[in-house]
């Protein structure tokens, strides 16, 4: 909050921000059939408030937002213990926290005779979701696994790794007013971080050079973070929206799993996509397309023992975010 002292931020956050005008400028000359916004937004430090604004807006207007990427503190692949890892990035994932958070503000909000209905509903779909197993399956969360798969894909020996929590410990970013506000949103950071250079004046302390200069940043590092971005991003573009009304039948006990949905209203879909794992694994470990069909049976595989997405999928092979279903009978 000093107003007049030295206060550079390579790192934090001049390497996110200069990442962002990359790809902005890389994606301009293309077009793309989804909309992609690339920002910049003020006083993150002071209290999210150009984060907060957006997000707000965007909730009031009803944007339809797949997805929010943050990039902030990306600019160099070693910690201040001697740490390096060159070829990793953490993709901070969860969806589930924010939701239970806003419910228990609005639940301290009202009075025990006034449970809105707006209330009653948050609740049934709180439950829903743990009832179902479907905690770690939030939009976010598919989020998060579709940027880890698109960029070790197209960035081979390079690492998205997975942090399932909204942020750094009892930490935040501009992609906070998203998720509290029920949008997919994530953030990406550098593997290990070094406090020495961020939140601190300049100067020279036991011999050692403290403060957040450009000096202590590695561009080839920040250029493949823009690049883990910018695959996760083109391929969410170009891909059809996500099935809808995505459900797992459950009229019957059986060992087979049955899942049924929707097409996405005025998109081009050549074929669907079924993805499931087991519950323990953060990542998707096996798929079947299915044809252009709006359901299928998955013969010997069990919905007790694993957790299942449906993603629609371009005549391109482009796949959209795969969808959690829900129970119905």
């Amino acid at each position: 909050m000093d107003a007049n002292g030295d206060a550079p931020g390579a790192d934090d956050d001049a390497s996110g921000s200069a990442a962002v005008i990359a790809m902005a400028c890389a994606f301009a000359p293309m077009a793309w059939p989804a909309t992609l916004v690339f920002m910049n937004v003020a006083g993150e430090e002071q209290g999210l408030f150009g984060a907060e604004h957006w997000a707000k807006l965007a909730s009031e207007k009803k944007r339809n937002i797949i997805g929010m990427v943050t990039n902030d503190t990306i600019g160099t692949p070693l910690g201040d213990q001697g740490q390096r890892n060159d070829m990793q990035v953490r993709l901070f994932v969860d969806g589930f926290s924010p939701l239970l958070k806003q419910y228990l503000e609005a639940q301290r909000a009202s009075t025990s005779t006034d449970a809105t209905k707006d209330l009653q509903e948050m609740r049934r779909a709180l439950e829903l979701i743990a009832r179902s197993g479907g905690i770690d399956d939030t939009p976010t969360n598919q989020l998060g696994r579709y940027l880890k798969e698109t960029a070790e894909r197209y960035l081979p020996g390079f690492e998205v790794r997975l942090i399932n929590r909204p942020d750094r410990f009892l930490r935040g970013g501009d992609h906070l007013p998203f998720l509290e506000r029920g949008f997919a949103a994530v953030r990406f950071t550098e593997p290990f971080e070094d406090f020495s250079h961020q939140h601190q004046d300049v100067r020279v302390a036991n011999g050692v050079r403290i403060g957040d200069l450009p000096e202590f940043v590695d561009y080839d590092y920040v250029a493949r973070v823009a690049q883990a971005n910018a695959a996760g991003l083109a391929s969410l573009a170009l891909a059809p929206a996500p099935p809808e009304t995505v459900g797992i039948e459950i009229h019957e006990l059986t060992n087979d799993t049955r899942l049924v949905w929707k097409a996405p209203k005025s998109e081009l879909v050549a074929a669907y996509r079924i993805q499931w794992r087991e519950s323990g694994s953060p990542v998707w470990q096996y798929g079947k397309e299915v044809g252009n069909s709006n359901a299928f049976t998955l013969k010997g595989v069990s919905k007790d023992n694993f957790v299942f997405g449906v993603a629609a999928v371009n005549a391109t092979g482009q796949a959209s975010l795969p969808v959690f279903p829900q129970p119905i009978r």
